[in-house]
């Protein structure tokens, strides 16, 4: 475990900010850059599509992808645009393409174009990140209102199901799908019912398509997360609950978005994973209860 890392560990300064919540503006700063990473050229000559690419696990992603040799296209919504553009900074500066895409995922033409967009501009299209969410506590079942329970559900699995359907016709054998889920959706959440319950869904949603497309060469698994220190959730959380976050865990703090990122470049990787589909991993910072 890196001295970088332990550093970062609650209490952090109370915050809070309005939804979709902007990483430039947290402290501390989330780690994503992979300060102990090591290159090995896993990703060259591949072409990635990532959703909410532009902070927190989906920009980590992002850039180690970059160090592996990707071409990145990342999504986003317009009001994360300051996030965005740091992050296509930091891709090029590596020396890779990084083609920056805003609008909502929740719209499947959108969708669509995203793809079409990306192998128009990349020329070819190898590994999709379904990753974007949307995340709202609510104290009991009665202040969870419809349109909540639909912008969350529209979010979270809808959009998987979107980008996975623009984006089968184009992927070619030994391509992959890597899809976002949480340990919510192996143990529930009592405050997040939708989340929880869309994170669940996104789990089964893996195991079914890995199976659909088993016969193609397509690979799909997914990374289950704990606590991450993410703007998703200091723009959920109050203030003094941000402060506190990931401090349940065994290792007491939250994960860094660079310590969950290489999860996604072993099931982005042929060489690592290629016998591999239809899983979901768990980083939990040393829970041991949750079980796909």
């Amino acid at each position: 475990m890196s001295e970088t890392n332990t550093d970062l560990t609650p209490p952090f300064p109370p915050q809070h900010q309005e939804r979709p919540g902007i990483e430039r503006e947290m402290r501390p700063r989330p780690k994503y850059e992979g300060s102990e990473y090591r290159d090995a050229g896993k990703l060259t000559g591949k072409r990635a599509l990532i959703t909410g690419g532009d902070s927190g696990i989906g920009r980590a992603v992002a850039h180690l992808f970059a160090r592996e040799g990707a071409d990145v296209a990342i999504v986003y919504l317009d009001v994360e645009d300051v996030d965005a553009r740091e992050t296509a900074d930091g891709i090029r500066a590596l020396g890779r393409e990084c083609l920056l895409i805003p609008g909502d995922v929740t719209d499947p033409a959108f969708c669509a174009d995203a793809v079409r967009t990306t192998i128009e501009e990349l020329g070819s299209l190898d590994i999709l990140v379904n990753n974007a969410a949307y995340q709202q506590h609510q104290d009991d079942i009665v202040d969870l209102s419809v349109e909540q329970w639909e912008r969350t559900f529209r979010t979270n699995i809808f959009a998987y199901f979107y980008m996975a359907r623009a984006a089968v016709p184009f992927m070619k054998s030994g391509s992959a799908i890597i899809n976002t889920g949480s340990i919510t959706g192996i143990e529930g959440s009592g405050k997040l019912l939708d989340y929880s319950s869309t994170k669940g869904a996104i789990h089964t949603f893996t195991k079914s398509l890995a199976q659909s497309l088993v016969d193609r060469g397509i690979r799909v698994n997914c990374v289950a997360p704990g606590p991450v220190w993410t703007p998703l959730n200091v723009a959920d959380k109050s203030a003094e609950e941000a402060a506190k976050h990931g401090s349940s865990v065994p290792m007491k703090r939250p994960a860094q978005p660079e310590e969950i990122a290489p999860a996604f470049v072993f099931f982005a990787s042929h060489a690592d994973s290629s016998y591999i589909t239809g899983e979901v991993i768990t980083l939990l910072g040393g829970e041991t209860i949750g079980a796909a």
